[in-house]
């Protein structure tokens, strides 16, 4: 039996039409094979691609090139297709040369019809098994490829996910520390401030405390960078030109990194802008620019370029886990670099490769953190002795932003004269509400010495009581996050029902989910961020109090 799923193709190439019309005889009747026919054996090799035969009948005397010359050629091109020798005569020297230059088979011309039929379909059958038997193991090739290409490919993700997940928890507890530090840092910070009234004629004790306020104030710049590793940093989203402000930087870079490093900085035309915030943006380009110095001891370059990544082009497929269209900022040296070993770790807060005192290890932690608190991506590539390559993408702003009212004065605690600030606000009625009790009654001893009416709460509920019993407020001065069933947002809410016009103004280290909504503060939010000086204190209630169209110093 033969199979009927495809027939069998014949070619044969004689340039005797008569031999044609012999064969064509002899398979007459059967609807399983097909014949072709090629007069011009120089023709052979084109037929033989352009059919696709299941198997090949050559007659050996031809004029021109023979039936040898024929099977060498089409063998050449093809190591198994059935190459059959014809011959009007049975000669061993024939067969022997038939052999040797490729043929399958020899046949003395005429074979009976069933010898020939046997034949050629023996022949198809074992060409079809030869190919259907490549095909398997191509496609076992390519099944196997596939599976070790996505066998990787999960690994990969799975060694991302287990990191995005540390980094995650170390976030988390980062954050809940710099909460807690903050809350410490306010209550030293605004203790020192009142003793610094009260020894304002003590030089001795001036000198101390003010030793003391360079100590909180780099404690404040430590929490400040784990908030922003943790992804808890408020930012103060604005359009942002990347062109301008990386041009505006190289002065800044090149005095910082010193003239053994060559600054370059590379621009595309037409970039788009980005929403992020300016500021905290400048401190990771800094930042970055700070660790390539420490790369390059010996001198060397640094490039900061900037160019467009839309949807779908290599360098945002590159980059980015999600679509849309972003900037991408990179930050290239021709330092020392670094190992496979360290870069697993980079953005891990505290680590660094540095010798103790010379580098916290939060420079890129706090870069990743803000990086993703923006919606953007980080990534990094280095090799040891070639350099170190981190390359942002920031997504592209679709329309300008006005920047939140946030106090930038909270982010550090400034120094200011000892003398008392007697005239920086207007005196009004204010409530101040945190479940701290020290840091409360400091801002409150504060608000006292300017000459504010001050009333104190320990939670939203017990706020929310004085103001139901009649207590009249100009301002609500609270902590975002507190114990007990009133949150932050309900006491506003409902105080502001009760007292329309009441000011409010929010302090917080940590300010998380309650104000901000997707690391971003709404425009109308008066924050000020703990640890806070009392002269940043004095001006944010001062401006709040002040009756309309009355200005007050920044």
């Amino acid at each position: 039996m033969h199979a009927a799923t495809s027939p069998v193709s014949v070619l044969l190439i004689d340039d005797q039409e008569l031999a044609a019309d012999m064969v064509r005889e002899k398979l007459r009747g059967q609807p399983d094979i097909v014949l072709h026919y090629e007069a011009d054996a120089a023709k052979a090799l084109q037929a033989c691609r352009a059919l696709q035969p299941s198997v090949v009948l050559v007659d050996l005397k031809m004029p021109g090139i023979d039936g040898f010359d024929v099977l060498q050629t089409v063998r050449s091109d093809t190591a198994h297709l059935p190459l059959i020798l014809l011959s009007s005569e049975e000669s061993p020297d024939t067969k022997f040369e038939a052999f040797a230059r490729g043929a399958h088979d020899y046949l003395v011309k005429w074979p009976d019809t069933r010898e020939l039929l046997a034949r050629v379909r023996y022949h198809a059958a074992a060409y079809r098994a030869h190919c259907e038997r490549d095909a398997a193991f191509a496609s076992l090739r390519t099944s196997q490829e596939v599976l070790l290409r996505r066998t990787q490919e999960l690994a990969q993700s799975q060694a991302a996910l287990q990191q995005a997940k540390k980094m995650e928890a170390i976030g988390q507890l980062t954050g809940g520390v710099a909460h807690d530090f903050n809350n410490v840092l306010q209550i030293i910070s605004g203790n020192l401030e009142i003793l610094r009234l009260l020894a304002h004629d003590n030089p001795a004790a001036l000198h101390r405390i003010n030793a003391a306020m360079e100590g909180v104030n780099r404690g404040a710049r430590l929490s400040s960078h784990l908030l922003a590793f943790a992804r808890r940093q408020p930012l103060q989203a604005t359009s942002v030109d990347i062109g301008r402000l990386l041009f505006g930087m190289e002065e800044l870079l090149r005095r910082a990194l010193g003239h053994d490093i060559e600054v370059h900085t590379e621009v595309s035309d037409a970039l788009w802008e980005v929403l992020a915030d300016a500021i905290q943006l400048e401190n990771v380009i800094l930042n970055l620019a700070l660790n390539a110095r420490d790369a390059m001891r010996e001198g060397g370059r640094l490039v900061l370029r900037a160019c467009n990544a839309a949807a779908g082009a290599a360098e945002a497929d590159a980059g980015c886990d999600e679509d849309g269209d972003y900037v991408m900022i990179e930050v290239a040296d021709s330092g020392s670099g670094m190992s496979r070993e360290v870069l697993e770790r980079v953005f891990e807060p505290f680590f660094t490769t540095k010798l103790p005192g010379q580098g916290t290890g939060l420079g890129l932690s706090m870069a990743y953190g803000f990086v993703k608190q923006s919606g953007g991506q980080i990534r990094i590539d280095s090799t040891p002795g070639q350099g170190t390559t981190v390359r942002i993408f920031l997504p592209r702003a679709q329309q300008a932003l006005q920047p939140a009212a946030v106090s930038s004065a909270g982010a550090a605690v400034a120094q200011f004269p000892a003398a008392r600030m007697d005239a920086v606000g207007q005196r009004g009625r204010i409530l101040v509400v945190d479940d701290e009790a020290a840091v409360r009654e400091t801002a409150a001893a504060w608000l006292e010495s300017l000459g504010y009416a001050v009333w104190q709460a320990h939670d939203g509920a017990s706020a929310l009581a004085l103001i139901e019993g009649g207590l009249e407020v100009d301002l609500l001065f609270t902590d975002v996050i507190m114990p007990g069933p009133v949150r932050s947002s309900a006491l506003v809410g409902e105080a502001s029902v009760r007292l329309p016009g009441l000011k409010v103004l929010y302090t917080s280290g940590f300010p998380e989910g309650e104000l901000a909504h997707d690391g971003r503060l709404a425009p109308d939010v008066r924050l000020l961020k703990k640890p806070y000086a009392g002269e940043a204190l004095a001006r944010e209630v001062a401006a709040l109090l002040a009756p309309v169209g009355t200005q007050h110093p920044d």
